[in-house]
């Protein structure tokens, strides 16, 4: 019998306007009123995940930056944060810099540019977050912590050239992955969605047959794989869809939904 279910946001849960469907909310509602924890997993900030969390009316932990901060949807109490420390994040945006690969810097609730971007104009209306233009390298100097995630933005043909530079480069301290065919995503080392929801199930004494997780995105790979029902979208990556336990219907059909009636609600005859 499952006991959680981690829910990817974007290109997953949400339509193509960013919005949970009607379908999908009465599905995770039910879940929970049936005792089950539903936990939000996503690569975006705490402050565009929230809001649904709030539409959902339910304080469910969510994980953000792919697993860098996890907190509580609507009280905002943090569980667990690992970031990029200050040294590494320095060369790393140092490095970026130089090659002129378009970034954006995130410290929690705040996310940063060099420079004025379309990519950060459909940002800022895609969360509701506005991106603000910082000189990121003066902006680590006076930073304690580090950096929760850095995003880069780079050409598709170029993405993996790159992705290897860079591991080559600072592979024993971060981690990256992708969202989509266009950018990268850098954490911490030992950052990433499936660790995030193991330290979930620790914390709460559930095991991994006990979990499904849903997504469509590379950056979904480590929780599918951890979960005992790897659950992936019609719409999703290829190499989610190979790793996968079972593929629901894509996100314009609900599959969401779909997962979650199948395996997971108590049905009543």
């Amino acid at each position: 019998m499952l006991k959680m279910i981690a829910i990817d946001l974007d290109y997953t849960l949400l339509d193509k306007e960013w919005k949970i469907s009607a379908r999908n909310s009465e599905a995770i509602r039910t879940a929970t009123d049936q005792g089950l924890k539903i936990i939000l997993a996503t690569g975006r900030m705490a402050a565009s995940a929230r809001k649904y969390a709030h539409q959902l009316g339910l304080d469910l932990p969510i994980i953000t930056y792919n697993g860098a901060l996890v907190e509580q949807g609507l009280s905002g109490e943090i569980i667990h944060r690992q970031v990029i420390p200050v040294s590494i994040a320095a060369k790393i945006v140092n490095e970026l810099l130089a090659k002129k690969i378009f970034f954006q810097a995130y410290i929690q609730d705040r996310v940063f540019a060099s420079e004025p971007n379309p990519y950060s104009l459909r940002y800022t209306r895609m969360t509701g977050v506005e991106v603000e233009i910082a000189d990121i390298p003066e902006l680590l100097a006076q930073e304690k912590e580090g950096l929760d995630k850095i995003l880069c933005l780079v050409k598709e043909e170029e993405s993996e050239l790159i992705r290897r530079e860079l591991e080559k480069a600072y592979g024993d301290y971060v981690h990256i992955t992708s969202s989509k065919n266009n950018n990268l995503e850098i954490v911490h080392r030992g950052v990433n969605k499936g660790a995030a929801l193991q330290t979930l199930a620790a914390k709460w004494g559930i095991k991994a047959e006990e979990i499904m997780a849903i997504g469509d995105s590379p950056n979904d790979k480590e929780m599918i794989s951890y979960a005992g029902i790897g659950v992936a979208v019609e719409n999703a990556h290829p190499e989610i869809k190979r790793i996968a336990d079972y593929i629901t219907s894509s996100l314009e059909e609900d599959g969401v939904a779909q997962a979650i009636e199948r395996f997971a609600l108590v049905q009543s005859f």
